[in-house]
């Protein structure tokens, strides 16, 4: 299993967004803006959904994903990870989206959750391979 440097941690409390990629059932790649977190404890990367969306219903057929986010202040740092979904777990979803929310809306809570139609999942992601670059 591989770790994101801690030189790159502040990039999961800030407001940065990555790009998570799924495989379709056809096996082409389908790539989401998302908001994005991580568990140093644990060494996983977390990204917060609802059932039945297409990168949900992806990561339960085909565990494999990818995900790159960038550095807002600085566009040339970044961090790439490759790997497996472990865990998808609605254990905590719904307060993960809302601390999410804080940080990417300045919202107490996420708006419209109510009119959800499935429940919030987390899905915890082990990076096997990660890439980060540019100034830190």
């Amino acid at each position: 299993m591989a770790s994101i440097p801690e030189s790159f941690h502040d990039l999961f409390e800030r407001e940065t967004f990555a790009h998570f990629t799924t495989m379709m059932p056809d096996g082409t790649p389908q790539a989401t803006p998302v908001w994005v977190d991580y568990d140093p404890d644990a060494g996983r990367v977390l990204v917060n959904t609802a059932r039945g969306r297409q990168k949900e219903q992806n990561v339960v057929r085909n565990p494999k994903v990818a995900l790159s986010m960038v550095d807002p202040d600085d566009p040339y740092r970044f961090v790439s990870v490759r790997g497996e979904v472990d865990e998808l777990t609605e254990d905590g979803a719904v307060e993960h989206i809302h601390q999410l929310a804080r940080r990417y809306m300045d919202v107490e809570e996420y708006p419209g959750l109510e009119d959800e139609e499935g429940a919030r999942v987390q899905i915890r992601i082990r990076p096997d391979d990660v890439a980060a670059g540019g100034a830190d």
